[in-house]
Protein backbone atom coordinates (compact mmCIF):
# COMPACT_ATOMS: atom_id res chain seq x y z
CA UNK A 1 0.00 0.00 0.00
CA UNK A 2 1.24 3.49 -0.77
CA UNK A 3 2.27 5.34 2.38
CA UNK A 4 2.92 8.66 0.72
CA UNK A 5 0.80 11.63 1.73
CA UNK A 6 -2.17 12.43 -0.41
CA UNK A 7 -1.81 9.07 -2.14
CA UNK A 8 -5.44 9.25 -3.19
CA UNK A 9 -5.15 12.68 -4.81
CA UNK A 10 -3.09 14.20 -7.58
CA UNK A 11 -2.08 17.23 -5.53
CA UNK A 12 1.67 17.56 -4.98
CA UNK A 13 2.94 19.88 -2.29
CA UNK A 14 6.46 21.39 -2.37
CA UNK A 15 7.38 20.29 1.13
CA UNK A 16 10.52 21.85 2.57
CA UNK A 17 11.71 18.49 3.86
CA UNK A 18 11.15 14.79 3.30
CA UNK A 19 8.24 13.08 5.00
CA UNK A 20 10.78 10.98 6.92
CA UNK A 21 11.92 14.18 8.65
CA UNK A 22 8.62 16.07 8.84
CA UNK A 23 6.66 13.42 10.73
CA UNK A 24 9.28 12.90 13.51
CA UNK A 25 9.69 16.68 13.68
CA UNK A 26 5.96 17.29 14.12
CA UNK A 27 5.80 14.43 16.63
CA UNK A 28 8.68 15.99 18.55
CA UNK A 29 6.72 19.24 18.79
CA UNK A 30 3.70 17.47 20.30
CA UNK A 31 6.04 15.54 22.63
CA UNK A 32 7.08 18.70 24.50
CA UNK A 33 3.92 18.32 26.58
CA UNK A 34 4.48 14.78 27.95
CA UNK A 35 8.20 15.51 28.32
CA UNK A 36 7.52 18.67 30.32
CA UNK A 37 4.99 16.82 32.48
CA UNK A 38 6.87 13.58 33.13
CA UNK A 39 10.59 14.42 33.06
CA UNK A 40 10.54 16.27 36.36
CA UNK A 41 8.40 13.73 38.25
CA UNK A 42 11.45 11.97 39.77
CA UNK A 43 12.64 15.35 41.06
CA UNK A 44 9.49 16.29 43.00
CA UNK A 45 10.90 15.40 46.41
CA UNK A 46 14.10 17.28 45.60
CA UNK A 47 12.10 20.29 44.45
CA UNK A 48 10.10 20.31 47.68
CA UNK A 49 13.32 20.23 49.69
CA UNK A 50 14.92 22.94 47.55
CA UNK A 51 11.95 25.29 47.98
CA UNK A 52 11.49 24.30 51.65
CA UNK A 53 7.86 23.39 51.05
CA UNK A 54 5.56 20.39 51.14
CA UNK A 55 5.64 17.97 48.21
CA UNK A 56 1.86 18.27 47.82
CA UNK A 57 2.35 21.92 46.83
CA UNK A 58 4.93 20.90 44.24
CA UNK A 59 2.44 18.36 42.88
CA UNK A 60 0.00 21.20 42.21
CA UNK A 61 2.31 22.22 39.38
CA UNK A 62 0.92 19.25 37.42
CA UNK A 63 -2.64 20.57 37.63
CA UNK A 64 -1.43 24.08 36.82
CA UNK A 65 0.42 22.77 33.79
CA UNK A 66 -2.66 20.97 32.46
CA UNK A 67 -4.79 24.04 33.12
CA UNK A 68 -2.30 26.33 31.38
CA UNK A 69 -2.04 23.97 28.42
CA UNK A 70 -5.83 23.78 27.99
CA UNK A 71 -6.18 27.57 28.19
CA UNK A 72 -3.31 27.99 25.74
CA UNK A 73 -4.95 25.73 23.17
CA UNK A 74 -8.20 27.67 23.46
CA UNK A 75 -6.36 30.95 22.89
CA UNK A 76 -3.94 29.93 20.17
CA UNK A 77 -6.11 27.58 18.09
CA UNK A 78 -8.10 30.34 16.32
CA UNK A 79 -4.97 32.52 16.08
CA UNK A 80 -3.15 29.76 14.19
CA UNK A 81 -6.03 29.52 11.73
CA UNK A 82 -5.99 33.26 11.16
CA UNK A 83 -2.29 34.18 11.17
CA UNK A 84 -0.61 30.97 10.03
CA UNK A 85 0.73 27.85 11.74
CA UNK A 86 4.48 28.43 11.46
CA UNK A 87 4.31 31.74 13.33
CA UNK A 88 2.54 30.00 16.18
CA UNK A 89 5.07 27.14 16.24
CA UNK A 90 7.95 29.61 16.45
CA UNK A 91 6.15 31.62 19.15
CA UNK A 92 5.33 28.51 21.14
CA UNK A 93 8.79 26.94 21.00
CA UNK A 94 10.51 30.26 21.78
CA UNK A 95 8.23 30.84 24.75
CA UNK A 96 8.65 27.26 25.95
CA UNK A 97 12.44 27.57 25.69
CA UNK A 98 12.57 30.86 27.63
CA UNK A 99 10.22 29.71 30.39
CA UNK A 100 12.17 26.45 30.73
CA UNK A 101 15.38 28.46 31.16
CA UNK A 102 13.66 30.69 33.71
CA UNK A 103 12.45 27.66 35.67
CA UNK A 104 16.05 26.57 36.14
CA UNK A 105 16.77 29.78 38.06
CA UNK A 106 13.70 30.12 40.32
CA UNK A 107 14.19 30.09 44.07
CA UNK A 108 10.61 30.13 45.36
CA UNK A 109 7.72 27.72 44.91
CA UNK A 110 5.41 30.61 43.92
CA UNK A 111 7.60 31.56 40.97
CA UNK A 112 7.99 27.91 40.02
CA UNK A 113 4.22 27.38 39.90
CA UNK A 114 3.64 30.59 37.93
CA UNK A 115 6.30 29.72 35.37
CA UNK A 116 5.01 26.17 34.96
CA UNK A 117 1.59 27.60 34.09
CA UNK A 118 3.19 30.01 31.61
CA UNK A 119 5.39 27.26 30.15
CA UNK A 120 2.30 25.16 29.39
CA UNK A 121 0.26 28.11 28.13
CA UNK A 122 2.84 29.34 25.61
CA UNK A 123 3.92 25.82 24.62
CA UNK A 124 0.36 25.09 23.50
CA UNK A 125 0.87 27.56 20.64
CA UNK A 126 3.31 25.11 19.05
CA UNK A 127 1.40 21.88 19.62
CA UNK A 128 -2.09 23.04 18.62
CA UNK A 129 -1.06 23.46 14.97
CA UNK A 130 0.35 19.96 14.45
CA UNK A 131 -2.92 18.19 13.45
CA UNK A 132 -3.48 20.91 10.85
CA UNK A 133 -0.06 20.22 9.35
CA UNK A 134 -0.79 16.48 9.37
CA UNK A 135 -4.02 17.11 7.46
CA UNK A 136 -2.11 19.23 4.94
CA UNK A 137 0.53 16.53 4.52
CA UNK A 138 -1.76 13.51 4.25
CA UNK A 139 -4.98 14.88 2.79
CA UNK A 140 -7.49 12.04 2.57
CA UNK A 141 -5.19 9.84 4.66
CA UNK A 142 -5.16 12.17 7.67
CA UNK A 143 -5.88 9.28 10.05
CA UNK A 144 -2.76 7.53 8.77
CA UNK A 145 -0.65 10.58 9.58
CA UNK A 146 -2.28 10.94 12.99
CA UNK A 147 -1.39 7.30 13.70
CA UNK A 148 2.26 7.92 12.87
CA UNK A 149 2.40 10.98 15.15
CA UNK A 150 0.62 9.14 17.97
CA UNK A 151 2.99 6.21 17.60
CA UNK A 152 6.12 8.34 17.99
CA UNK A 153 4.58 10.59 20.63
CA UNK A 154 3.67 7.67 22.89
CA UNK A 155 7.34 7.01 23.48
CA UNK A 156 7.70 10.35 25.29
CA UNK A 157 5.71 9.57 28.48
CA UNK A 158 7.28 6.11 28.56
CA UNK A 159 10.87 7.31 28.58
CA UNK A 160 10.50 10.76 30.16
CA UNK A 161 10.61 9.65 33.84
CA UNK A 162 13.65 7.49 33.13
CA UNK A 163 15.35 10.41 31.39
CA UNK A 164 14.56 12.60 34.40
CA UNK A 165 16.03 10.02 36.78
CA UNK A 166 19.16 9.74 34.63
CA UNK A 167 19.59 13.51 34.57
CA UNK A 168 19.41 13.60 38.37
CA UNK A 169 22.35 11.20 38.46
CA UNK A 170 24.49 13.85 36.77
CA UNK A 171 23.15 17.06 38.27
CA UNK A 172 20.46 18.89 40.23
CA UNK A 173 16.82 19.34 39.25
CA UNK A 174 17.67 22.54 37.37
CA UNK A 175 19.43 20.44 34.71
CA UNK A 176 16.06 18.95 33.69
CA UNK A 177 14.79 22.37 32.66
CA UNK A 178 18.05 23.27 30.93
CA UNK A 179 17.63 20.13 28.82
CA UNK A 180 13.98 20.97 28.07
CA UNK A 181 15.13 24.42 26.92
CA UNK A 182 17.81 22.84 24.72
CA UNK A 183 15.24 20.46 23.26
CA UNK A 184 13.00 23.40 22.32
CA UNK A 185 15.97 25.30 20.86
CA UNK A 186 16.97 22.40 18.60
CA UNK A 187 13.37 22.04 17.43
CA UNK A 188 13.20 25.78 16.80
CA UNK A 189 16.24 25.56 14.52
CA UNK A 190 14.77 22.59 12.63
CA UNK A 191 11.42 24.29 12.21
CA UNK A 192 13.02 27.50 10.94
CA UNK A 193 15.10 25.63 8.37
CA UNK A 194 12.98 22.66 7.33
CA UNK A 195 9.30 23.40 7.90
CA UNK A 196 8.18 25.05 4.66
CA UNK A 197 4.57 24.17 3.98
CA UNK A 198 2.38 25.84 1.32
CA UNK A 199 -0.14 27.02 3.92
CA UNK A 200 2.55 29.08 5.65
CA UNK A 201 2.71 31.41 2.64
CA UNK A 202 -0.73 31.03 1.10
CA UNK A 203 -3.05 33.47 2.86
CA UNK A 204 -6.06 32.05 1.04
CA UNK A 205 -5.87 28.95 3.24
CA UNK A 206 -6.32 30.98 6.42
CA UNK A 207 -9.53 31.64 8.26
CA UNK A 208 -11.15 35.06 8.18
CA UNK A 209 -13.34 34.28 11.17
CA UNK A 210 -13.09 36.28 14.38
CA UNK A 211 -11.82 34.55 17.52
CA UNK A 212 -15.28 33.59 18.73
CA UNK A 213 -16.55 33.18 15.19
CA UNK A 214 -14.05 30.37 14.65
CA UNK A 215 -15.43 28.50 17.66
CA UNK A 216 -18.98 29.09 16.46
CA UNK A 217 -18.00 27.57 13.10
CA UNK A 218 -16.59 24.47 14.78
CA UNK A 219 -19.54 23.87 17.08
CA UNK A 220 -22.17 24.47 14.41
CA UNK A 221 -20.54 22.37 11.68
CA UNK A 222 -22.78 19.49 10.70
CA UNK A 223 -21.53 16.05 11.67
CA UNK A 224 -18.87 17.31 14.10
CA UNK A 225 -20.33 17.26 17.61
CA UNK A 226 -20.93 13.52 17.85
CA UNK A 227 -17.45 12.74 16.54
CA UNK A 228 -15.87 15.20 18.96
CA UNK A 229 -17.84 13.45 21.71
CA UNK A 230 -16.51 10.09 20.48
CA UNK A 231 -12.91 11.30 20.79
CA UNK A 232 -13.53 12.84 24.20
CA UNK A 233 -15.15 9.67 25.55
CA UNK A 234 -12.28 7.58 24.20
CA UNK A 235 -9.85 9.86 26.00
CA UNK A 236 -11.90 9.55 29.19
CA UNK A 237 -11.59 5.76 29.03
CA UNK A 238 -7.83 6.11 28.59
CA UNK A 239 -7.58 8.51 31.55
CA UNK A 240 -9.53 5.98 33.64
CA UNK A 241 -6.82 3.45 32.87
CA UNK A 242 -3.99 5.92 33.62
CA UNK A 243 -5.56 6.95 36.91
CA UNK A 244 -6.60 3.52 38.14
CA UNK A 245 -3.87 1.21 36.84
CA UNK A 246 -1.36 1.79 39.70
CA UNK A 247 -4.08 1.08 42.28
CA UNK A 248 -5.54 -1.88 40.39
CA UNK A 249 -2.23 -3.61 39.70
CA UNK A 250 -0.42 -2.89 42.96
CA UNK A 251 -3.23 -2.67 45.54
CA UNK A 252 -6.02 -4.87 44.19
CA UNK A 253 -3.81 -7.55 42.63
CA UNK A 254 -0.82 -7.06 44.94
CA UNK A 255 1.82 -6.79 42.20
CA UNK A 256 5.19 -5.15 42.81
CA UNK A 257 6.35 -1.95 41.11
CA UNK A 258 8.56 -3.74 38.61
CA UNK A 259 5.79 -5.97 37.31
CA UNK A 260 3.42 -3.00 37.22
CA UNK A 261 5.91 -1.11 35.04
CA UNK A 262 6.15 -4.08 32.67
CA UNK A 263 2.37 -4.46 32.38
CA UNK A 264 1.86 -0.73 31.95
CA UNK A 265 4.46 -0.66 29.15
CA UNK A 266 2.82 -3.70 27.55
CA UNK A 267 -0.51 -1.89 27.36
CA UNK A 268 1.17 1.16 25.83
CA UNK A 269 2.78 -1.25 23.37
CA UNK A 270 -0.70 -2.45 22.40
CA UNK A 271 -1.67 1.15 21.71
CA UNK A 272 1.42 1.65 19.55
CA UNK A 273 0.84 -1.57 17.62
CA UNK A 274 -2.76 -0.54 16.99
CA UNK A 275 -1.56 2.75 15.51
CA UNK A 276 0.82 0.88 13.21
CA UNK A 277 -2.02 -1.36 11.99
CA UNK A 278 -4.36 1.61 11.59
CA UNK A 279 -1.79 3.53 9.55
CA UNK A 280 -1.55 0.60 7.14
CA UNK A 281 -5.23 -0.08 6.52
CA UNK A 282 -7.19 3.11 7.21
CA UNK A 283 -6.57 4.36 3.66
CA UNK A 284 -8.37 1.30 2.36
CA UNK A 285 -11.37 1.24 4.70
CA UNK A 286 -11.82 4.86 5.78
CA UNK A 287 -11.85 6.47 9.22
CA UNK A 288 -15.59 6.08 9.86
CA UNK A 289 -15.46 2.36 9.25
CA UNK A 290 -12.30 1.96 11.36
CA UNK A 291 -13.94 3.88 14.18
CA UNK A 292 -17.08 1.73 14.09
CA UNK A 293 -15.19 -1.58 13.92
CA UNK A 294 -12.77 -0.64 16.71
CA UNK A 295 -15.70 0.54 18.87
CA UNK A 296 -17.44 -2.80 18.34
CA UNK A 297 -14.39 -4.83 19.38
CA UNK A 298 -13.64 -2.36 22.17
CA UNK A 299 -17.14 -2.98 23.57
CA UNK A 300 -16.56 -6.74 23.52
CA UNK A 301 -13.20 -6.31 25.27
CA UNK A 302 -14.75 -3.95 27.82
CA UNK A 303 -17.53 -6.40 28.63
CA UNK A 304 -14.94 -9.16 29.04
CA UNK A 305 -12.81 -6.94 31.33
CA UNK A 306 -15.78 -6.10 33.54
CA UNK A 307 -16.85 -9.75 33.62
CA UNK A 308 -13.49 -11.13 34.80
CA UNK A 309 -13.37 -8.52 37.57
CA UNK A 310 -16.96 -9.15 38.66
CA UNK A 311 -16.00 -12.82 38.92
CA UNK A 312 -12.88 -11.93 40.91
CA UNK A 313 -10.48 -13.75 38.58
CA UNK A 314 -6.70 -13.30 38.75
CA UNK A 315 -4.88 -10.35 37.23
CA UNK A 316 -3.83 -12.45 34.23
CA UNK A 317 -7.38 -12.27 32.86
CA UNK A 318 -7.56 -8.49 33.34
CA UNK A 319 -4.27 -8.10 31.49
CA UNK A 320 -5.51 -10.24 28.60
CA UNK A 321 -8.71 -8.19 28.30
CA UNK A 322 -6.94 -4.84 28.65
CA UNK A 323 -4.58 -5.44 25.73
CA UNK A 324 -7.27 -5.54 22.99
CA UNK A 325 -9.26 -2.82 24.76
CA UNK A 326 -6.30 -0.42 24.81
CA UNK A 327 -5.55 -1.26 21.18
CA UNK A 328 -9.13 -0.44 20.23
CA UNK A 329 -8.96 2.85 22.15
CA UNK A 330 -5.89 3.82 20.14
CA UNK A 331 -7.66 3.22 16.82
CA UNK A 332 -10.84 4.92 18.03
CA UNK A 333 -8.95 8.03 19.14
CA UNK A 334 -6.99 8.82 15.97
CA UNK A 335 -9.93 8.11 13.66
CA UNK A 336 -12.39 10.20 15.67
CA UNK A 337 -9.95 13.12 15.50
CA UNK A 338 -9.30 12.61 11.80
CA UNK A 339 -13.03 12.63 11.00
CA UNK A 340 -13.41 15.97 12.79
CA UNK A 341 -10.35 17.54 11.16
CA UNK A 342 -11.46 16.50 7.68
CA UNK A 343 -14.62 18.55 8.16
CA UNK A 344 -12.61 21.79 8.15
CA UNK A 345 -10.45 23.52 5.60
CA UNK A 346 -9.46 26.64 7.55
CA UNK A 347 -10.38 26.05 11.20
CA UNK A 348 -8.23 23.00 12.01
CA UNK A 349 -6.43 24.85 14.82
CA UNK A 350 -9.70 25.80 16.46
CA UNK A 351 -11.03 22.26 16.08
CA UNK A 352 -7.84 20.89 17.63
CA UNK A 353 -8.20 23.32 20.53
CA UNK A 354 -11.79 22.17 21.14
CA UNK A 355 -10.82 18.50 21.01
CA UNK A 356 -7.78 18.92 23.26
CA UNK A 357 -9.49 21.08 25.89
CA UNK A 358 -12.51 18.80 26.16
CA UNK A 359 -10.27 15.75 26.39
CA UNK A 360 -8.25 17.19 29.24
CA UNK A 361 -11.38 18.45 30.97
CA UNK A 362 -13.27 15.17 30.82
CA UNK A 363 -10.08 13.23 31.50
CA UNK A 364 -9.77 15.12 34.77
CA UNK A 365 -13.17 13.69 35.80
CA UNK A 366 -11.75 10.16 35.82
CA UNK A 367 -10.13 10.55 39.25
CA UNK A 368 -13.18 11.96 41.08
CA UNK A 369 -15.52 9.40 39.47
CA UNK A 370 -13.23 6.51 40.38
CA UNK A 371 -13.10 7.83 43.95
CA UNK A 372 -16.90 8.20 44.02
CA UNK A 373 -17.47 4.57 42.98
CA UNK A 374 -14.56 3.18 44.99
CA UNK A 375 -15.12 -0.40 46.18
CA UNK A 376 -11.55 -1.58 46.70
CA UNK A 377 -11.79 -3.71 43.55
CA UNK A 378 -11.13 -3.27 39.83
CA UNK A 379 -14.86 -3.25 39.04
CA UNK A 380 -15.42 0.56 39.01
CA UNK A 381 -12.53 1.23 36.64
CA UNK A 382 -13.69 -1.59 34.34
CA UNK A 383 -17.27 -0.33 34.39
CA UNK A 384 -16.27 3.26 33.64
CA UNK A 385 -14.08 2.21 30.71
CA UNK A 386 -16.87 0.05 29.30
CA UNK A 387 -19.43 2.83 29.77
CA UNK A 388 -17.25 5.26 27.83
CA UNK A 389 -16.83 2.82 24.91
CA UNK A 390 -20.58 2.08 24.83
CA UNK A 391 -21.29 5.82 24.71
CA UNK A 392 -18.90 6.12 21.75
CA UNK A 393 -20.94 3.41 20.06
CA UNK A 394 -24.12 5.37 20.83
CA UNK A 395 -22.59 8.51 19.29
CA UNK A 396 -21.75 6.59 16.14
CA UNK A 397 -25.25 5.09 16.04
CA UNK A 398 -26.82 8.54 16.29
CA UNK A 399 -24.57 9.86 13.53
CA UNK A 400 -25.53 7.10 11.07
CA UNK A 401 -27.92 9.39 9.17
CA UNK A 402 -25.43 12.24 8.94
CA UNK A 403 -23.58 12.80 5.65
CA UNK A 404 -20.42 10.70 5.41
CA UNK A 405 -17.08 12.45 5.70
CA UNK A 406 -16.19 13.39 2.14
CA UNK A 407 -12.75 11.85 2.34
CA UNK A 408 -13.81 8.51 3.75
CA UNK A 409 -13.73 5.41 1.60
CA UNK A 410 -17.05 4.06 2.79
Amino acid sequence: MNDSPNSQTTVKYPFGASLALLIPMLSAIVAITPLAIDMYLPAMATLASSFDTDITLVQQSLSLYLGGYSLGMLCFGPLADRFGRKRLVILGLTGFMLTSLSLAFVTTIENFLALRFLQAFIGAAATVVVPGYIKELYGKNTAKGMSYVSLIMMLAPLIAPSIGSLILEFGEWQLIFFILASYAFILLLLISLKLKMPSDKDNSTRSTQSFFGAYATVFTKKGVKLNIASGVLTSFAFFCYLTASPFVYMEVFGLDKSLFAVLFSTNVGALMLANVVNSRIVGRYGSKRMLKVSTFFGTISGIALLSVNLLGLSYHFSVMMLLPLMACLGVMSVNADAIVLMKFQKETGTATAVIGTLRFGFGALAGPLLALFYTGTAVPFSALMLSAVILVGLCQFLSRHEPAVLTDNT
